[in-house]
């Protein structure tokens, strides 16, 4: 699997003055359920943004992802319109320039990102914040099955990446084996910078 991190501009210092908010973790913790639950609770509140990642792969109704085709990521890419681009299963995935302008207004931007591109954001921002959402094998395994989504490719391969990997390099870590409302509470308190725990 390759994977690259690119970020659009100087990072001298670090962009801020708001918070840069990264999800990750493996495939099937139910990050897109935990962020839609937490992006609609903050849907009357301007200064908390979910913006929508650029991903070269079929929409899902899972995710609140921008599909384009390689061309034209690549066209957008090299006209500047990135924050931050990289390469996962064979698929790219890019942030839009404009969480720039939101981190520059003090704004709480959240984002879904790989895990490979942690260092490189932590340099670019200022305030950065790592959220891992994981789930034990077994309910990953379960909810990979349930999803079907092709481009997963092989769940078995999937599963053999390090659960405990995102973790090692997260402030935080949410294990999403219970109620989703729950969770997605724990996520907004973070989101708050209110602390996470019940």
């Amino acid at each position: 699997m390759s994977e690259t991190a690119a970020t659009a501009q100087d990072a001298a210092g670090g962009i801020g003055s708001g918070r840069l908010v990264l999800v990750v973790g493996p495939s099937g913790a139910g990050k897109d359920t935990l962020l839609r639950l937490a992006r609609a609770a903050c849907v009357d509140d301007h200064d908390i943004v979910f913006p929508r990642r650029i991903v070269t792969r079929e929409a899902s109704a899972d995710e609140d992802n921008v599909a384009v085709a390689p061309q034209e990521f690549r066209r957008a890419r090299e006209h500047g319109d990135f924050a931050m681009h990289w390469e996962a299963h064979g698929h790219s995935y890019a942030l839009p320039a404009q969480i720039n302008d939101d981190i520059r207004a003090g704004r709480t931007v959240v984002v879904n990102v790989s895990r490979t591109v942690l260092g490189a954001l932590r340099q670019a921002y200022a305030n950065v914040v790592v959220v891992a959402i994981t789930a034990p094998p077994d309910v990953l395994a379960a909810r990979l099955a349930a999803r079907r989504r092709n481009s997963d490719g092989d769940i078995a391969e999937r599963l053999t990446r390090s659960i405990d990997d995102a973790s090692a390099h997260a402030d935080i870590t949410i294990l999403n084996a219970g109620s989703a409302e729950y969770h997605g509470r724990q996520l907004l308190r973070v989101i708050r910078n209110e602390g996470w725990q019940e």
